[in-house]
C-alpha cells in the first residue's frame, strides 16, 4: 500500500530526481486501493471487536455474580451467629462481634481470589484474540512458579497456615493463646505473622507456619481451682459447710456474679497427709477470668475460715524439736599420763641426775 500511494504520487524510492506532483487519477487509485484494504479487513477487526467485548462482558457479569454470591454467603453466616446469641450455645461460643470481624475477613479474601482468577483469565482469552502465542508465556509463568515455590516455600507455607487459622477461627485479636513458640494475649493476625504481646509487655512475633499447637485460653470457659489444706484434725462437714456458703455469697456478689458461668463447688478431698489434708474446690468461669476468680475464692475463703476458727497449714511441715546435748560430750576422754604410775607418765618424766654429781 505504501509503495502505491508513492507511485501515485509520482514519485520512485530509487530515484534520486525530483518528486513529480501527484494528478487526480493517482490520488484516485491510491482511495480505491486503500477501500479496498479497508473492506478486506473490516469483518476481522470486527470479529476481534465483538470477542473482546463478549470476553470482557461474561467477565464482569461473572465476577458481580460471585462477589453478591459470596457478600449474601457471609450475611447469612452473620445471621445464623446472632440467632444463636444470648442462648446458653451462644455462651460457649465466640461472641457475635467476633464472628462477624472472622466472615469479614474470609468474605474479603475470598473474594480477591475470585476476581484475580476471573480477571486473569479474561486477560489471558483477549491476549489470545489478537493472535499472540501464550505457550512461551505460560511456560515461563510456570517455570517462575516452580522457581518462586522452592525458593518461598516458608512464605507459601506461612500464607497457607494464616488462611486456614482465619477459616477454622482457632484464635483472634484479643485471645490469651499458647502457641509453643510464644504466649501472651493477640494484638494483631495476619496472613503470614502473628503478633502477641507477652505477661511482660514484650511483642511477640510468630511466624503462622512455625506453629505446631495452639491453645487458646479465651473460647468456651474458663476452670478455676483452689486447693484449700487444712489439719488433720478439723471436722470435714464444718470445712465443707463454710466453703460452699463462701461459693454461695460470691455468685450474688457484682462482678462475680457474670465472671461465675456455674456454682462454685467442693469437689472432696485432693490428698490426706499425716499433718494436712486437702479439700479440691471448683468453679467454671468466663473465658480469661479464672486467675481473678481463684485469687477472689481465696481471699473470701481465708475470711471465712478465719471467722470460723478453722486453721488452714501449708508450707513444709515445722522441724522436731532437738534433744538436748549430753553434758559429757564435751568432757575428753582419759588420758593415760595422767596416772603418774603409769609406764606412760615414767617415759615422759625427766631423768635424775647421778648421785656423785649431785653431791
Amino acid at each position: 500500500m505504501f509503495l502505491s500511494v508513492l507511485s501515485a504520487a509520482g514519485t520512485d524510492p530509487d530515484d534520486k530526481t525530483t518528486p513529480k506532483s501527484p494528478t487526480l487519477e493517482d490520488a484516485q487509485e491510491s482511495a480505491t486501493n486503500a477501500a479496498s484494504w479497508v473492506e478486506q479487513n473490516w469483518s476481522a477487526w470486527l470479529g476481534i471487536g465483538l470477542r473482546i467485548l463478549l470476553i470482557v462482558a461474561v467477565a464482569v457479569v461473572l465476577r458481580v455474580v460471585i462477589r453478591r454470591s459470596i457478600t449474601k454467603l457471609i450475611e447469612r453466616m452473620n445471621r445464623t451467629a446472632q440467632s444463636v446469641n444470648g442462648t446458653a450455645l451462644g455462651g460457649l461460643l465466640v461472641n457475635v462481634e467476633r464472628r462477624r470481624q472472622r466472615s469479614q475477613a474470609i468474605g474479603s479474601v475470598l473474594r480477591s481470589v475470585a476476581s484475580f482468577l476471573i480477571l486473569g483469565t479474561a486477560a489471558l482469552m483477549i491476549l489470545g484474540t489478537f493472535q499472540i502465542n501464550l505457550a512461551p508465556l505460560l511456560a515461563s509463568a510456570g517455570v517462575a512458579g516452580v522457581a518462586i515455590g522452592f525458593g518461598a516455600r516458608n512464605l507459601v507455607t506461612d500464607f497457607l497456615s494464616g488462611v486456614f487459622m482465619i477459616l477454622e477461627d482457632q484464635y483472634g485479636v484479643g485471645d490469651s493463646i499458647d502457641a509453643g513458640v510464644a504466649s501472651g494475649e493477640v494484638i494483631e493476625v495476619g496472613l503470614r505473622v502473628t503478633k502477641l504481646r507477652g505477661d511482660a509487655g514484650e511483642i511477640w512475633y510468630v511466624r503462622n507456619g512455625e506453629v505446631k499447637r495452639i491453645g487458646n485460653l479465651s473460647q468456651g470457659w474458663s476452670t478455676a481451682g483452689v486447693d484449700v489444706t487444712v489439719r488433720p484434725d478439723e471436722d470435714l462437714e464444718k470445712v465443707q459447710a463454710k466453703l460452699v456458703e463462701v461459693g454461695e455469697s460470691m455468685a450474688k456478689d457484682e462482678p462475680w456474679n457474670e465472671r461465675l458461668w456455674g456454682p462454685v463447688e467442693v469437689l472432696g478431698l485432693d490428698s490426706v497427709l499425716l499433718d494436712s489434708m486437702v479439700v479440691r474446690v471448683s468453679a467454671k468461669t468466663m473465658p480469661g477470668n479464672a486467675l481473678g476468680v481463684e485469687r477472689e475464692l481465696r481471699w473470701r475463703i481465708k475470711r471465712a475460715f478465719d471467722a470460723a476458727g478453722i486453721r488452714i497449714v501449708g508450707g513444709l511441715p515445722l522441724q522436731a524439736t532437738e534433744e538436748a546435748a549430753d553434758p559429757s560430750a564435751g568432757v575428753a576422754a582419759p588420758s593415760a599420763y595422767a596416772s603418774a604410775t603409769s609406764p606412760q607418765s615414767l617415759a615422759a618424766s625427766p631423768i635424775a641426775p647421778p648421785p656423785n654429781l649431785a653431791k
